[in-house]
């Protein structure tokens, strides 16, 4: 019996004015927004659908899925509905969850068009939480500026988009469903995925699980704590470090994927990681990690709690990647950093003679590194972490380096630290997040510092803070020149270092359209070792006066301290 083909319907809609993507074609806005504005989600989809040439969309394949099921399950299947005769084939993990790493093993491995991700990423989801759309290109990274600046040109003129209402996808079953869609000549294709199958070969011929497995189950075992904060990593969890390398089932916690992250914040710092915080410091455990909601961060502790900062784990990373088969095998060709990640990487760079690319936040200014063979590992300070596996930061493959460390060294998480600053030095290093901030106060906020501190007369300024004396070397507000194909990236935070190379670090981070996130980076190094054991807060509080003083943030806001510390 022949079926009858599912209709396609046009809408006629009016574009929105708000939906410029905020780096890496990406969206984030409350989940009420999402709900309540009439098609705000399916206009931003047919933007960026619309971004992708027409010849390279029809008939290719695209990755969908969601980090967690952030508002419902319908979310997934309004992006099913959204592709009409343009795409001729879906790949969607079961149950529409793929980690943001495992979409980008994906779409290499597929030679996919592009991904759509659906993401709250490290904030709260849910109902009252936020919701978010992330494009990833044909390289399996974030979109570059270029297309996200195309993204909401279209948005912008927007007058139409298209609609399955009556196609209907089963996300639980694995393997090929086809479809008869109206004035299509050939089958609508989506298939269901494994969510972990694909991305876990990839970890196979990176890593020797044998040593790790060996760590996790031989005679000097030890014990891990592994917490998935409730997000998309527990899935992962559970089949790579408890049945594949062999980790006891008890060793992972909140790998139940929860809508609303369990009403907690899926961010992996000392401030939201609390329930891991806690139990490494009854120093039970010898090692644990935390993921956020889509798993491309992570956060690393030491028995008793020993925290690992993330420019640090980066350092300790790039100092120990003769320990990881895949290096041994391809080489290491450079480093990348974002701006305001401490300069600790410099400094194992500058020891094994490789360079060191210093660019803007986002992931998307590394991928063009890695594209072009320059760049072999990179991060960020805010515990992302990857390499050129990979055209994302990637959590669980940071914390797989951080098992073959151990494993190879055979000390605990805090010798390897601690042996790393008797070396190279340790990079006292903090951030203050004054987030949720009225958009319009902090603009001008950066913008009156601006001006303050590239004004000739804060030159050679000095700071005297109790019996510090600090000399200003040099400021400016950083710009980015991508060494691959030339382009230029202005205004991505304002630096002021001093002439002992201590760096303070203000910038504006807008990735919700209603408030905006101030933050403000400290750094001091420090070579003696006998100097070693000081509290980051109280090392860098004369810093932090500084930044205070000559921002005025609290003063502006009105606000007592920052919202989080890390």
């Amino acid at each position: 019996m022949e079926r009858t083909p599912i209709p396609v319907l046009t809408v006629q809609t009016a574009p929105y004015e708000d939906q410029r993507p905020t780096g890496g074609g990406g969206l984030r806005r409350p989940t009420g927004l999402f709900e309540s504005q009439r098609n705000y989600l399916p206009n931003f989809v047919q933007s960026l659908l619309s971004s992708v040439d027409l010849r390279d969309r029809q008939g290719c394949t695209m990755p969908v899925y969601t980090s967690i099921l952030c508002v419902s399950i319908v979310y997934v299947c309004v992006y099913l509905l959204m592709f009409k005769n343009l795409i001729g084939r879906l790949v969607i993990g079961q149950n529409g969850i793929l980690s943001t790493p495992a979409v980008s093993c994906i779409i290499r491995k597929i030679k996919a068009a592009g991904g759509i991700i659906l993401t709250a990423s490290h904030s709260p989801g849910g109902p009252g939480g936020e919701f978010g759309v992330k494009f990833e290109v044909a390289n399996g990274g974030p979109a570059p500026d270029a297309v996200s600046d195309k993204i909401y040109q279209i948005s912008k003129t927007l007058e139409e988009y298209t609609i399955c209402p009556d196609l209907r996808v089963d996300l639980s079953r694995l393997g090929r469903q086809e479809f008869d869609l109206e004035n299509k000549f050939k089958p609508f294709r989506v298939e269901i995925v494994d969510s972990v199958d694909i991305y876990l070969n990839l970890l196979r011929n990176i890593f020797d699980f044998n040593a790790i497995r060996n760590l996790l189950t031989g005679p000097n075992q030890i014990k891990i704590r592994i917490d998935a904060m409730n997000g998309v990593m527990g899935p992962y969890v559970r089949r790579i470090l408890c049945d594949e390398l062999g980790a006891p089932a008890n060793s992972a916690i909140n790998c139940v994927p929860l809508e609303d992250f369990g009403g907690q914040r899926p961010d992996p710092n000392l401030t939201y990681a609390t329930a891991l915080l806690e139990a490494m410091r009854g120093g039970e455990y010898g090692f644990g990690a935390a993921f956020d909601a889509d798993g491309d961060r992570y956060m690393i502790l030491g028995q008793n709690g020993f925290f690992v900062n993330a420019s640090d784990s980066l350092a300790i990373i790039a100092a120990n990647l003769s320990c990881i088969p895949y290096f041994c095998q391809m080489g290491v060709r450079g480093f990348g950093r974002s701006m305001p990640t401490s300069t600790a990487l410099d400094k194992v760079a500058k020891v094994m003679k490789v360079p060191v690319y210093e660019t803007p936040t986002g992931w998307r200014y590394f991928s063009n590194l890695m594209d072009s063979g320059r760049c072999s590992l990179c991060g960020e300070e805010s515990f992302g972490t990857g390499s050129d596996h990979l055209r994302e930061k990637d959590g669980l493959w940071a914390v797989l380096v951080w098992l073959s460390i151990l494993a190879a060294r055979k000390q605990s998480v805090e010798e390897i630290v601690r042996d790393h600053w008797a070396k190279f030095g340790r990079h006292y290093y903090c951030r203050f997040d004054y987030e949720a901030l009225e958009p319009r106060t902090a603009y001008f906020i950066m913008r009156d510092l601006e001006a303050l501190i590239t004004d000739k007369s804060f030159s050679h300024q000095q700071f005297a803070v109790g019996n510090n004396i600090y000399s200003v070397e040099r400021t400016d507000s950083f710009e980015y020149i991508d060494p691959v194909d030339g382009t230029v990236t202005k205004r991505q935070g304002l630096r002021i270092i001093f002439s002992d190379a201590s760096r303070l670090i203000f910038r504006m981070s807008a990735s919700s359209h209603v408030r905006a996130t101030l933050r403000i980076y400290a750094e001091s190094y420090e070579k003696d070792p006998s100097q070693h054991n000081k509290e980051p807060q109280a090392v860098l509080s004369p810093l932090i006066a500084i930044a205070l003083k000559i921002s005025q943030i609290h003063e502006r806001t009105g606000r007592k301290g920052p919202t989080v510390i890390t």
